[in-house]
């Protein structure tokens, strides 16, 4: 999940953004201009689908906020979290919850999709009897939508809340994780293939271009966070029993502070196309230097400026134990959006773990069914 917009943090937790907003929002948007009556002028019918795009967002933050807390105050530590039109897909680890557990987060995620389209009905009813008739018929269509999302959310497909709830039971029967999550994300996939084929046959069959629209768009985001789901499970499974000092390379070049930037990049990032750099004194982790410190100092001043002047200080780093296991680096990586950590032992640096090595490993002993 890398390369996703991030929206900052909430009590410690990650915010992204999924792509499939894009979509969402222009699809929104472009369903308000075509419901309402065109009577009501064009500029006034687009503003009216960006409001409802972004009431649709902020309702959505809200639910996974509540889920957030729900999961925080049982003492499970969400690291971040993915939102999709349907709602959010944490990062929790194995260890950090429990069946019974993931089936109270599913009944929090469904009890607050049900209280916001409550809401929802609630703030249009008092604006019919206030009179706001075009804003009234906007917030309708919101509690519509998000009444049906609360029913959608009953599917046993991960990672909607039925899904959760699916694998949080074949959790308690099989006894392992990530096999429930797989099959629990291969049941969304498939139901989102449905809703794609059931979209597609309103749309030309039936020519219901609202439902069909939304039903094939909502099953193209189910299965985009199922593979999404399968994939990580996957690459978790297969670096069981896998720890950093298993897969580090103790092959990195080790400069010192007051190593100049050009100097570095004509011996070292020119040459050998390095593109991170470990600065130590003697053998004690300094910091580091990556392209974007390079880029972050004008060509002029590659010469005159040292890497102790540009490097990230070892106080800002996230480093690994050579004892860590794998899954663990690869979902700190994920979650800080970097693609190398330190290895320390009694810090000093005895190696660099690379996320492209994680990511290459894992799949190479899934093939193998390791």
């Amino acid at each position: 999940m890398r390369g996703l917009p991030n929206l900052g943090r909430i009590f410690g937790v990650s915010l992204r953004l999924h792509y499939t907003w894009a979509m969402a929002f222009v699809l929104i948007t472009a369903m308000v201009v075509t419901q309402f009556p065109e009577a009501y002028p064009l500029w006034q019918r687009i503003t009216l689908g960006i409001a409802a795009s972004l009431l649709f967002f902020i309702s959505v933050s809200v639910r996974e906020f509540v889920i957030s807390l729900t999961a925080i105050s049982r003492g499970i530590p969400v690291k971040s979290i993915t939102l999709f039109v349907f709602g959010g897909v944490s990062q929790v680890t194995k260890e950090a919850t429990r069946p019974i557990l993931e089936l109270l987060l599913a009944a929090a995620g469904l009890l607050s999709s049900l209280v916001i389209a409550g809401v929802f009905y609630g703030i249009y009813a008092v604006l019919v009897n206030a009179g706001s008739i075009v804003i009234a018929g906007l917030i309708q269509w919101l509690a519509f939508i998000y009444f049906m999302l609360f029913l959608f959310h009953f599917i046993p497909g991960f990672p909607l809340d039925g899904g959760r709830a699916l694998r949080a039971l074949l959790w308690k029967v099989t006894d392992d994780y990530e096999q429930a999550t797989r099959i629990a994300s291969w049941a969304g996939w498939g139901i989102g293939l449905l809703c794609i084929v059931g979209g597609i046959l309103l749309l030309i069959v039936g020519r219901q271009w609202f439902v069909g629209l939304v039903l094939t768009g909502m099953g193209w985001v189910l299965q985009t966070a199922a593979a999404q789901s399968r994939r990580q499970a996957v690459l978790h499974e297969a670096l069981q029993s896998i720890i950093a000092q298993d897969l580090m390379t103790k092959e990195y070049p080790l400069i010192t502070p007051q190593f100049s930037l050009g100097q570095l990049v004509r011996d070292y990032i020119t040459v050998t196309g390095r593109r991170y750099f470990v600065v130590v004194d003697g053998v004690k982790l300094l910091g580091i230097v990556t392209m974007r410190n390079v880029k972050s100092i004008p060509k002029k001043r590659w010469d005159s400026t040292h890497i102790g002047e540009i490097m990230t200080p070892a106080s800002e780093l996230k480093a690994a134990h050579p004892q860590q296991p794998a899954a663990s680096l690869l979902e700190q990586m994920d979650e800080l959006g970097i693609d190398h950590m330190p290895v320390l032992e009694e810090d000093k640096v005895i190696g660099i773990v690379a996320r492209d090595s994680l990511i290459h490993l894992a799949k190479t002993r899934a093939k193998l069914g390791i």
